[in-house]
């Protein structure tokens, strides 16, 4: 077992859930810290889900507010917007966007979400990032701060920006969702405990992006959850 200490951004989505099983099988869950981030969000219930999948793995979990920098943003998302979360693929929704973002972006979301993980990381002697984006959360151009080519770029900004002391791993960038269920099925990700859905309600809508991408996911692995 690696004995470094990193830091894993957890959502309490399937992602970073895998990505949080995989971080405490590698480095021991005591050499785990989870950073998770209010930013506004509508779906604020994947927060009590992250508080439930790090009490699981036994790490600890650090939660952040950042809402206040996204507060001139009028994304679907967030809780200041009265526009309506889209109900398609993300597929769909780039064919009414002409290739841009979709309404769901988050302005430059991760690029802060991975700038202050690296402060903390830091602070608390961690020499290793965790983020869990993969290709389908690109999809296209979709989410363009879940690319390989951004992920390459923040690693390159926080290996220069601390000295060499911390860097970004993200293990899941060039794989798919399904890819990533199976590795934790293989782990044993108690996904049951996991919160995917962009809806602030009680339980799943089923039919906006991340719920389509999540149960296609289970279902290629054989999980059913619905």
């Amino acid at each position: 077992m690696d004995n470094k200490k990193v830091l894993v951004l957890v959502s309490g989505g399937v992602d970073s859930t895998t990505l949080l099983a995989m971080a405490a099988e590698k480095y021991g869950s005591k050499n785990v810290t989870a950073l998770s981030v209010f930013y506004g969000q509508k779906h604020k219930k994947e927060l009590e889900a992250a508080r439930a999948v790090t009490a699981y793995y036994k790490t600890e979990h650090i939660i952040m507010d950042l809402s206040m920098i996204f507060r001139y943003s009028d994304c679907s998302l967030l809780e200041g917007s009265e526009r309506q979360i889209p109900h398609e693929s993300y597929g769909e929704q780039l064919k009414t966007t002409n290739g841009a973002p979709v309404s769901t972006y988050v302005p430059f979301r991760n690029g802060l979400f991975l700038s202050a993980a690296a402060s903390v990381a830091i602070s608390k002697d961690c020499s290793v990032i965790m983020y869990g984006a993969h290709s389908d959360d690109a999809a296209g151009n979709a989410y363009p701060d879940c690319s390989e080519d951004f992920v390459n770029a923040m690693d390159r900004a926080v290996r220069e920006g601390s000295g060499g002391m911390c860097r970004i791993d993200a293990p899941f960038a060039g794989m798919n969702k399904t890819a990533v269920v199976a590795k934790g099925k293989e782990l044993g990700v108690p996904y049951e405990l996991t919160w995917s859905c962009y809806e602030g309600g009680d339980s799943p809508c089923g039919v906006c992006g991340t719920c389509r991408d999540r149960r296609a996911a289970f279902i290629a692995n054989g999980i059913d959850l619905y």
